[in-house]
């Protein structure tokens, strides 16, 4: 059996090796996929009042991906509902042909302070993560679930210089990348 093996001539040994080296491949992957998302800290913030949180929010800088690619003057509009829910409103103009882009949506609260639920379609729903905060609810730092995106948002469309450095600061304590960030051209249109 065992030369049978080796030489290959078995019937099931191609495809037994193959089914093995997939494996392997696919295992390797989800330790390193794991490896990264416990290497960023998306820790919430221990107080929030969602209510103060409503309103709009410009955003200063991104992660790339692909739903926000080249979008400019990007905000987000938050507005509480009576029945606890939030919808969300996300606009921006596209880059390319200067038309106006809006992204309708929803979101509720968890049980989570600084954690939300956010979906654009459907029952769809991703993690809406309130990593830090400004006392005064003037800016924030927004992650998800996966450490593949982040934003700083901001109540005004820019940010003095010391703020957003102090920002950046605390995005990379927390194992960000910073260098990867997008900044949004805010210019009137």
């Amino acid at each position: 059996m065992i030369s049978a093996l080796s030489s290959g001539k078995h019937p099931n040994v191609k495809f037994f090796v193959f089914l093995l080296t997939g494996v392997l491949l696919i295992g390797g992957a989800v330790v390193v996929g794991a490896r990264t998302l416990h290497s960023v800290n998306r820790t919430v913030v221990p107080n929030f009042d969602l209510e103060r949180y409503m309103g709009t929010w410009y955003e200063i800088a991104r992660f790339d991906h692909s739903f926000e690619r080249g979008i400019e003057a990007a905000k987000a509009c938050y507005t509480l509902q009576p029945d606890g829910r939030v919808t969300v409103e996300n606009s921006g103009v596209d880059a390319r042909t200067g038309e106006a882009r809006v992204a309708h949506g929803k979101a509720h609260a968890t049980d989570v302070p600084g954690h939300l639920r956010v979906s654009f379609f459907w029952i769809f729903y991703s993690d809406y993560n309130v990593m830090e905060l400004d006392p005064d609810y003037r800016w924030a730092l927004v992650g998800s679930r996966s450490p593949n995106y982040l934003w700083i948002l901001s109540r005004t469309p820019a940010l003095p210089q010391e703020t957003l450095d102090e920002i950046l600061r605390l995005a990379r304590a927390r194992g960000y990348d910073t260098d990867k960030l997008i900044y949004v051209d805010q210019s009137p249109r």
